[in-house]
């Protein structure tokens, strides 16, 4: 049997950060330790190279008419920086206040084996259960997966699966468990202005050109109207309307809006014309500027004018919404602004489709929903509101993910997303952690739905 509280605490003390190069050893500390934990449960474990880091495969084989479930999650983590700021060392694990603190205790080790000790218990109290297992644990997912694309286009056998269970989304707090049905896409890119050959004095040569600094101010000013909309043209074409249902379960979040621009530290919200922030960060595309720069940046003044300036922008995509579509809108646009004083260069960045699921009873339902899909949510609907206390809200997240809308487009599988960690998680900053009553609960959880998939009789689509 796995100690839960222990098991994670071990795999927090494995420095597993994929970006950094020196970290190589905790990468593989955790892929062997991952690993081991799914041998002791009887899994079959391989462990499949990528250009960068590992992919961990266990499987539970059986029948081929059982449902298969494919289990997702990943063992590498954010850096630890600043490591002045953390109560506890990052990789030292703390236990205090009902919470597990270190780097990757909720992002996403904790949610991870969350669900291996699920199915633990689940093979323990039921040895034989008709459902067939696959655990898929990258090394990559936040360094944006690399890997992750070919990996599934090479492997696609090992996905003849019925969906995905996976927890790397949030709830909003330790009752209110939300089951995630759409994550925004993403699209980045990073624009150059230049100008003169090199910094010029502002005062020699200030009135006889064009500052890149001025001109980048100009176009990123143009990007949004006054109504808070992103003025693109085409940028709206394809989003997915917010359907009715969505709009009653954002209801029944319990936050108003004085509560959440609190939680922000704002004194009023900038939202789109017509939308509630809650809608705005669920429902609706954005382009944002991630960084801007140019001219002198140290202490003091130093009068030039820069001969670059750079600014940093992404867009956040829904449901419907095409990346590359949305890029190549965006990338005409900006040379048709740029100002005839300068040059502008167009680095493209990493991208990702939005992806969306609806769940059984909702308008909009797919009629072809495979069985075991549908009886997934609703089990997981009746396994939170048992354990959780209140069933659980269906509604879009934020953020972006993109393997699971690789995982639709390439395998067809649809995820059911149980957001297990929460907004006092610090997901990404020191003092990271995990509830230990959201984790107690949440293998309850996982258990009654993997148990009611292979209880029901679904037969799975793939047989």
């Amino acid at each position: 049997m796995i100690d839960p509280v222990e098991s994670l605490k071990e795999f927090v003390r494995f420095p597993s950060v994929s970006t950094d190069s020196t970290r190589e050893a905790g990468m593989k500390d955790a892929r062997d330790y991952v690993g081991n934990l799914l041998k002791q449960v009887g899994f079959s474990v391989e462990e499949i190279p990528t250009p960068l880091h590992p992919i961990i495969i266990g499987r539970r084989d059986g029948d081929p008419s059982w449902p298969h479930v494919v289990i997702y999650g990943h063992y590498d983590v954010q850096p630890p920086d600043p490591l002045e700021l953390w109560t506890n060392p990052p990789f030292e694990p703390g236990e205090r206040n009902g919470r597990i603190y270190g780097r990757g205790a909720a992002d996403n080790k904790g949610p991870l084996i969350t669900h291996l000790a699920a199915v633990a218990q689940l093979l323990q109290e039921y040895p034989d259960p008709p459902l067939r297992l696959t655990f898929l644990i990258e090394g990559e997912e936040e360094i944006g997966s690399p890997s992750f694309v070919p990996f599934l286009k090479k492997h696609k056998d090992l996905f003849d699966a019925d969906f995905v269970l996976l927890s790397d989304t949030g709830s909003p707090n330790e009752s209110q468990i939300v089951v995630t049905t759409g994550l925004r896409g993403i699209v980045c890119l990073e624009i150059e202005a230049t100008g003169p050959k090199s910094d010029l004095h502002s005062g020699v040569h200030g009135g006889a050109v064009l500052n890149p600094i001025q001109a980048l101010a100009e176009i990123c000013a143009s990007l949004h109207d006054k109504d808070g909309r992103v003025n693109v043209p085409g940028f709206y074409d394809d989003v997915r309307p917010v359907q009715d249902w969505e709009r009653e379960e954002i209801g029944k979040l319990g936050v108003s809006e004085a509560e959440y621009a609190g939680f922000l530290g704002i004194e009023q919200f900038y939202t789109e014309k017509g939308y509630t922030p809650f809608e705005c960060v669920r429902f609706r595309p954005t382009l944002e500027f991630n960084g801007i720069g140019g001219g002198y940046q140290g202490e003091g003044s130093k009068t030039v004018i820069p001969s670059r300036a750079f600014a940093k922008i992404s867009c956040r995509l829904v449901a419907e919404q095409n990346p590359a579509r949305v890029q190549k809108a965006l990338t005409d646009l900006l040379r048709e602004r740029c100002p005839s004083g300068v040059s502008l260069t167009i680095t493209p960045g990493h991208s990702g489709a939005p992806y969306l699921v609806v769940p059984p009873g909702k308008p909009n339902t797919p009629k072809n929903q495979p069985e075991a899909l549908a009886a997934a949510f609703r089990a997981a609907d009746e396994a939170i509101a048992e354990e959780f206390g209140k069933p659980p809200l269906y509604l879009r997240e934020g953020g972006s993910v993109p393997i699971i809308a690789d995982l639709k487009r390439i395998t067809g599988l649809d995820s059911l997303m149980i957001g297990l960690f929460l907004p006092e998680d610090n997901l990404h900053a020191p003092d990271e952690s995990f509830h230990l009553g959201v984790m107690k609960k949440g293998i309850a959880a996982s258990k009654r739905i993997l148990w009611q998939v292979a209880s029901k009789g679904v037969t799975s689509a793939r047989s």
